[in-house]
């Protein structure tokens, strides 16, 4: 089976958030089941060539975007495992700062961007003369793909054996323009109509691949059930209209990546068995923070894009509600200007119990997962959420709103059944945070029934082996289809 993954994100190579971690990981474990996985992104300036060793491509290819003609080249990067990664090249689209915008705003032209990327790697393909049999495309950035090969393709032999399959890794980011996207993408104004690209009279990328790719997918069975029925973000209607074709596959942990074992980041290493560094790691933590080294303390942690969908309202309520209480807070993130400002606001407040940190740094987030007690991911909707997987691992307890992944993955701890990995709370039905994390910092006190409730931590496993095998599925369901259309077409 050849399969391609199309994305606006990749890690290792660029990272906005968790989608780049899904496309920087899935294909490796396709490859293990013997498939031909490849990967194409566009060539942002962030990217190194030389640090990868990019190699551009004897091809000089052109796109039509609304009345221009694009240039582009391909270069691209075999990895140790031995998957080939693309990047569409060109100066006028990708030669910037950022992936989306800077200083919190999107570019103008994401539209044109975006665009062009969709078309640029259909025209790959065929100068590269790889045939996908399925065709993966991640997110509202690669969401024309699918609406193409139904559409503008649709007669081109070339494609008559691929499948495509799209992932909503969260539906709140769409890509809505106007109508007259569909000249500036190519588009026939004939397919201008609701069960394709008309959306309000609008033009939605993420809406055209609901309606026109083979499958539709997302990152847990949850997410799948609630944007169906009351979290669609406008698209309930339009993902009802395919109930059988919407698959929830739960995003799966890189877990030789984030191991306390044999982190590198972090002040001591330790496992399940003796977890006596992980009191090293705490004291690490509270002496980056400023705070008062004591192990006492219940210290509370969080990654995180800084977004309201993240909670922080309530997590900032947290910070001043529990000022009388020995608990320490510490928050890495980038992101609303607002809630940055609000959360120096508090640390400026509360300076020995409150730390904040906005410069993305990759090892102060191992530092906050390894040292923290508890994990604050009070999200207002998580499609699957790898930040309370990585907080199992290292032992630290999530505290999560019942939404999304959150719901499939965190169950609330019982101490007289010593069932659960966390606590849990329910925004919708008016459950409080801040009284959750009374109601674990009684658990934590209680030194035997946090350390039952860290085993079973430790023991919360969510594999990339037992998710790949959803995906496979996915695909084989798709080209038994495709080559039942072939024999009666």
């Amino acid at each position: 089976m050849n399969i391609l993954m199309v994305a606006s994100e990749c890690v290792p190579f660029v990272k906005a958030g968790g989608l780049a971690d899904v496309v920087g990981t899935l294909p490796r474990y396709l490859k293990n089941l013997g498939y031909d996985v490849r990967v194409i992104l566009p060539k942002y300036q962030s990217i190194d060539g030389k640090k990868y060793d990019l190699q551009t491509l004897p091809y000089r290819l052109q796109v039509r975007v609304g009345k221009d003609t694009e240039f582009f080249r391909v270069k691209y990067y075999v990895s140790e495992d031995d998957i080939t990664y693309y990047f569409i090249e060109n100066m006028r689209f990708f030669n910037r700062p950022g992936i989306y915008g800077m200083d919190g705003l999107d570019y103008p032209d994401n539209r044109e961007r975006y665009i062009f990327f969709c078309r640029a790697v259909l025209e790959s393909l065929k100068a590269l003369m790889f045939r996908p049999d399925i065709i993966h495309c991640h997110d509202w950035q690669t969401a024309l793909i699918p609406s193409y090969l139904k559409t503008v393709f649709r007669d081109d032999g070339f494609f008559w054996n691929t499948s495509t399959v799209f992932t909503i890794h969260n539906i709140a980011y769409q890509g809505q323009f106007p109508a007259d996207t569909i000249d500036m993408a190519g588009f026939s104004w004939a397919d201008f109509t609701p069960d394709k690209l008309e959306f309000y009279n609008n033009f939605n990328f993420m809406k055209c691949a609901i309606c026109l790719s083979d499958a539709v997918s997302t990152v847990s069975p949850t997410y799948a059930k609630e944007i169906k029925e009351f979290n669609g973000k406008g698209m309930e209607i339009v993902l009802n209209s395919r109930p059988d074709d919407i698959y929830g596959i739960l995003n799966g942990l890189d877990y030789d990546y984030w191991n306390p074992l044999t982190d590198r980041e972090i002040a001591a290493n330790y496992f399940q068995d003796d977890i006596s560094g992980k009191k090293l790691c705490k004291m690490e933590l509270q002496k980056l923070c400023g705070f008062d080294i004591d192990e006492n303390a219940y210290l509370l942690g969080c990654v995180s894009r800084l977004d309201n969908q993240k909670g922080f309202d309530i997590i900032l309520d947290a910070m001043y509600l529990l000022d009388d209480k020995n608990v320490q807070f510490v928050v890495l993130g980038s992101g609303d200007a607002t809630i940055k400002r609000y959360l120096v606001e508090a640390k400026n407040k509360y300076p020995k119990s409150v730390a904040v940190f906005f410069d993305y740094n990759e090892s102060l987030a191992h530092k906050i997962y390894a040292g923290s007690d508890a994990y604050m991911m009070p999200s207002k909707f998580e499609p699957c959420g790898l930040s309370q997987m990585i907080a199992l691992t290292y032992g630290t307890i999530p505290i999560v709103n019942r939404t999304g992944g959150l719901s499939d993955t965190i169950k609330y701890y019982v101490p007289e059944s010593n069932e659960g990995n966390g606590f849990v709370f329910n925004i919708t039905y008016g459950d409080n945070f801040v009284q959750t994390i009374l109601k674990s910092e009684v658990v934590f006190r209680n030194k035997k029934q946090w350390k039952a409730l860290m085993n079973n931590a430790f023991n919360s496993k969510f594999t990339w082996e037992d998710s790949v095998l959803h995906y496979q599925t996915m695909y084989l369901n798709l080209i038994e289809k495709k080559e039942y259309e072939i024999v009666y077409r």
